[in-house]
């Protein structure tokens, strides 16, 4: 029963942790498509 908890919270934390990467790079890409767009001007 311990084994399946831990199991379950580093999966739920490492399922957090993707959000925020995701997060994270989103607006990265949109900085990226606000550069090009200005040079593109």
């Amino acid at each position: 029963m311990q084994r399946i908890l831990a199991l379950l919270l580093v999966a739920s934390v490492l399922f957090i942790s993707g959000c925020e990467t995701f997060r994270g790079l989103g607006k990265d890409v949109e900085k990226a498509g606000g550069w090009m767009q200005e040079k593109t001007k």
